[in-house]
């Protein structure tokens, strides 16, 4: 049996769809999958299934939705274990566990140097998505930028350019995704363009400051390579662009850069190209 929660919730049973009651039902399953081969308790799907106003007969309900699962499922998947339900799901049929377990690959190939092997793990990954998934759509993202990065790693920054305009207009306050799009445009020849969306990125979150070291991003490898094509001296000497809201001391290691919170990972990048 195979369960499918990254977009659209199914069950595949010899590769044919299970019929699923719809409504109530699928809400639950998703819920039990969620929380696979664990117990989750009658208070907790109740909240999950009706939200802070339950009816009164919401136990009742949940125990005929329950007894609807079983019948599509077998009796032997859905086991009643107090305080609530116990879904057992075994190794491999669930896509969540599978995706997971090739970011984990990704991510390992990735930090080993094989950026091939990495991107093309990360690749097969997001190919498990089939749609949104409420509650997941971080982790999806988060792949995603990995295998950007290891798409730049590989040099391929002309063909990443739409793409990445096209997360960072959906997502214009994600860091990580901006500092790529700079990599990326700056690497293909494109230094106006690269200043271009370092500018709008101070200009996001003007009010807020925070630290940051310029020779270091822990959430953005790419930003980290560049960092290291310039010293920390050189990367504090000036601020970008003529801006002086910007104040820079130097530390041991380094520099520590007052920047925007919001462009703080991005304007370490734009600042280590200078």
């Amino acid at each position: 049996m195979e369960f499918l929660i990254l977009g659209p919730v199914d069950v595949l049973d010899g590769g044919r769809a299970v019929p699923l009651p719809a409504g109530k039902p699928v809400a639950l399953l998703r819920a039990l999958l969620l929380s696979r081969n664990r117990v989750v308790s009658v208070d907790d799907l109740i909240d999950e299934l009706w939200g802070e106003d339950p009816p009164e007969t919401a136990a009742k309900a949940l125990q005929g939705h329950v007894s609807q699962l079983r019948k599509a499922l077998g009796a032997d998947r859905l086991s009643t274990k107090p305080p609530g339900y116990r879904l057992r799901v075994d190794e491999g049929e669930l896509d969540l566990d599978r995706f997971e377990q090739l970011v984990r690959d990704g991510r390992e190939r990735l930090a080993a140097g094989d950026a091939k092997a990495a991107s093309r793990e990360l690749e097969s990954a997001l190919g498990l998505w089939r749609g949104p998934a409420p509650g997941l759509e971080e982790r999806r993202l988060a792949a995603l930028e990995d295998r950007i990065e290891a798409d730049l790693a590989l040099g391929r920054h002309a063909q990443l350019v739409p793409e990445l305009e096209t997360l960072v207009a959906r997502d214009p306050l994600r860091e990580r995704l901006r500092g790529q799009l700079m990599l990326a445009l700056y690497r293909s020849g494109r230094q106006a363009d690269a200043l271009e969306q370092y500018r709008q990125t101070r200009r996001s979150r003007p009010s807020q400051q925070s630290r940051c070291s310029p020779g270091s991003w822990p959430r953005s490898p790419s930003a980290a390579a560049v960092a290291r094509q310039r010293t920390a001296r050189q990367t504090c000497a000036h601020s970008f662009s003529g801006s002086r809201t910007s104040s820079c001391s130097p530390v041991r290691g380094g520099a520590k850069c007052l920047l925007p919170s919001a462009a703080s990972n991005a304007a370490a990048s734009a600042r280590a190209w200078r």
